[in-house]
């Protein structure tokens, strides 16, 4: 936001709760949407008797078409009022949703799942947006982190316990029908709001061809990120020649905005803001340490422990609190305290560390007891991080390029989870059959505890009524399950470690990438005032021109209009 549009932000009232309530609740929707496969997926994959393949469009026709939403959403707001383009999004969504939990049909679904994921992106882009742009920016901290409740704890910690909760005592179709309650209660607490006219950004033009790459780049790279440990990367020529069609894709995508001159979807403006480069990089490593380790503990609970999808819903929920309480505190400390949001991020990254480093010793043995202390400090550490984040992004860029930063932002963090996600569940599969092979050598019936443990096994099914025969053969059977067993445990062991180790090879490498991007500025500041200095220099040739004009000029509004710039350009923090 410019400095006259900063001062008449804060000159004019700023709207109600009643606003922010509402945007709040419209991410829910989308939160409850987006994580609706992640534990329900066997009981629907049952009622719409659908193969591994075609269930996967579900997935993947839901995240691609969210990733368009949030390129497309900037040129929307600049053609429809804010509220009442997140008022139509929640109600589409929540429309979308009680059709989907009226169906069983797959080719529908599929359908309902586009819509649902385009209106989910456009919604939150614009929900985050129009907070930025009608709210005071010293209000921020404490707005965002209420914002990041919905957006980003409510996906990772509240949405899967409500899912668990409904798969047990009903169906995955009232995941969809408790959808709608919340965009009907979001849709009338916005109708009721004050309209935030003001934060209606200038007439942007369609780019046809801009957003025709952009999309086939997000619909390629989601279906090779979602598919590619399925079918073993690049041995399926699909995968290969998809992960293919998406770089170029990109490449002409990037190519076609450079010559469109920031009239497409992509503005290049915003990455004269050092901050804004800064957290764009961060939030691949964010959304894969967040969405990362919401696929693992879960997973973990349910394929290792034989948890219940209720009781592996409710393993993430207690996290949630320490989640909400580390952005309050991350908010107090950056408005009230004025501390740099920069400041927390480090606490944020060792807190993840730390909660993945004590999970990597989980066995089969371990309960929601032995695992709660890893898992709460987790939620503490994505509290510090995200709010932060979130503030070094945004709060420098001006109304023009904001709803294009936060669209770009929010891309970079989904796909950094897809990418995460991905990496996480290769590794798995990769160690869990590496791990079967090591531990099915030493195996062997030769082995005297082998011979042993057989001869127990075989000797206590015996007495259950089993014949020799069966239950030598039994006993076999069984021995292989603990190995298999023994084997997935070490391989999400193995996962859990490598999402620590993804920050500490990441960590240094985002400080060196900050500490560059800051002396970048610095010298680019420098060199923009040596050379409206060298304004008056220049005048001086000029005919008829005398010292004490030449002095006004170099003491007038143009160097002040200078000093003026290169205090916008400081880190921001809130007064």
């Amino acid at each position: 936001m410019t400095g006259a549009a900063a001062a008449r932000s804060c000159s004019r009232p700023a709207p109600g709760a009643l606003l922010v309530v509402g945007i709040v609740l419209a991410t829910l929707t989308e939160a409850i949407a987006s994580t609706v496969l992640s534990l329900g997926r066997g009981d629907i994959i049952g009622d719409t008797y659908a193969t591994p393949d075609e269930f996967a469009w579900l997935d993947i026709g839901y995240i691609a078409p969210k990733l368009i939403g949030f390129m497309a959403a900037p040129w929307l707001m600049s053609r429809v009022n804010p509220r009442s383009l997140i008022i139509g999004s929640t109600l589409i969504m929540g429309t979308a949703c009680a059709i989907a939990a009226l169906t069983a049909r797959l080719d529908l679904l599929v359908a309902l799942r586009i819509i649902q994921g385009f209106s989910g992106g456009t919604l939150l882009v614009t929900g985050q947006a129009v907070i930025f742009l009608v709210y005071p920016r010293h209000h921020q901290p404490v707005l965002q982190a209420f914002f990041a409740m919905g957006s980003v704890v409510a996906p990772a910690t509240i949405a899967p316990a409500l899912q668990g909760w409904l798969l047990d005592s009903q169906s995955w179709t009232w995941i969809f029908f408790s959808i709608v309650p919340v965009a009907l209660a979001a849709a009338g607490l916005l109708l009721l709001a004050d309209s935030p006219m003001s934060a209606k950004t200038a007439r942007l033009p369609f780019d046809w061809i801009g957003l025709a790459l952009v999309s086939t780049t997000l619909l390629c790279f989601t279906y090779v990120f979602s598919q590619g440990s399925r079918w073993d990367w690049f041995e399926e020529p699909r995968i290969a020649w998809l992960a293919f069609a998406g770089t170029a894709s990109l490449l002409a995508f990037l190519g076609q905005q450079v010559i469109a001159r920031g009239q497409g979807p992509l503005d290049f403006t915003l990455f004269r803001s050092d901050d804004f480069c800064f957290a764009f990089i961060v939030s691949f490593v964010a959304g894969a340490a967040l969405f990362g380790s919401a696929f693992l503990i879960p997973s973990f609970a349910i394929s290792v422990l034989a948890f219940t999808p209720t009781d592996a819903g409710q393993l993430l929920l207690p996290s949630g609190v320490l989640f909400i309480g580390a952005l309050l505190i991350a908010a107090f400390l950056v408005q009230v305290r004025r501390v740099p949001p920069f400041a927390t991020v480090p606490f944020g990254i060792l807190m993840i560390m730390v909660a993945m480093w004590m999970l990597s010793g989980s066995t089969s043995e371990s309960g929601a007891d032995d695992m709660m202390a890893a898992i709460l400090l987790r939620g503490l550490g994505l509290g510090f991080l995200f709010l932060s984040i979130t503030l070094i992004a945004f709060s420098k860029l001006n109304s023009q390029n904001l709803a294009s930063g936060i669209g770009l932002f929010n891309t970079g963090r989904q796909l950094g989870g897809l990418m995460g996600v991905a990496g996480l569940q290769t590794l798995i599969d990769h160690h869990v059959a590496a791990n079967v092979a090591v531990l099915g050598a030493n195996v062997t019936a030769g082995v005297p505890a082998v011979a042993q443990r057989l001869a127990a096994m075989t000797v206590s099914l015996m007495a259950k009524g089993m014949d020799p025969v069966a239950a030598g053969r039994a006993a076999t059977s069984l021995l292989g399950r603990v190995v298999t067993g023994q084997s997935t445990v070490i391989a999400f062991d193995t996962a859990f470690n490598a999402v620590a180790l993804l920050f500490v090879i990441a960590a240094p490498v985002l400080v060196a990438i900050k500490i560059g991007l800051s002396r970048y500025a610095r010298m680019r500041t420098t060199r923009s005032i040596l050379e409206l200095a060298a304004v008056p220099t220049q005048h001086s040739s000029a005919p008829g021109m005398a010292p004490g004009q030449l002095a006004s000029i170099a003491s007038g509004p143009l160097i002040h209009q200078s000093r003026r710039e290169v205090a916008a350009d400081d880190i921001w923090s809130p007064v």
